[in-house]
């Protein structure tokens, strides 16, 4: 499923609603910790994409059907995507500690289970997994707590 950004920042509020309402239907409760992790990572990766090119995107979910079977303990991977018409790679950069910005692909280094990007006709696509299995995502909720310590004054920018 997919929807269309516009290059306007009122689109991130847009697109976090819109992947809400897919939350539904794929058996991943609204609270549950990977559907806070996947709203941020949209809000990141749309943000990125709609202040950094100026161009619209499109947004990619991939996510869980509804009929797993109950005594499975499968994982389950939700995959996110932005593509953008912007070639320009996504470059580091450093944010000092008073910056307001400048740090959402180490937010998404942190939080989500894979990232990368890759061209993608005249543009690029970045995109991220989460893996959804029967244990807690400890790896989330520590970067959640501050396990980010490590990315402090590294940033990236998407362009």
């Amino acid at each position: 499923m997919q929807l269309e950004i516009r290059p306007d920042p009122a689109e991130v509020g847009r697109a976090r609603r819109w992947a809400r309402s897919r939350l539904a239907g794929s058996g991943i409760a609204a609270d549950e910790p990977l559907a806070e992790i996947l709203i941020l990572l949209v809000s990141e990766l749309v943000t990125n994409a709609v202040v950094h090119t100026g161009r619209p995107a499109v947004l990619r979910l991939s996510l869980p059907g509804t009929d797993r079977r109950d005594d499975a303990e499968e994982s389950v991977t939700v995959r996110l995507e932005v593509a953008d018409t912007s070639n320009r790679a996504p470059v580091p950069r450093c944010a000092d500690g008073d910056a307001t910005g400048g740090r959402g692909l180490a937010l998404v280094d942190g939080l989500a289970d894979r990232w990368g990007w890759s061209p993608e006709g005249a543009g690029k696509r970045i995109w991220c997994e989460l893996d959804r299995c029967s244990e807690t995502r400890q790896g989330a909720a520590v970067a959640y707590g501050g396990g980010l310590a490590s990315f402090e004054g590294l940033a990236f920018e998407a362009v």
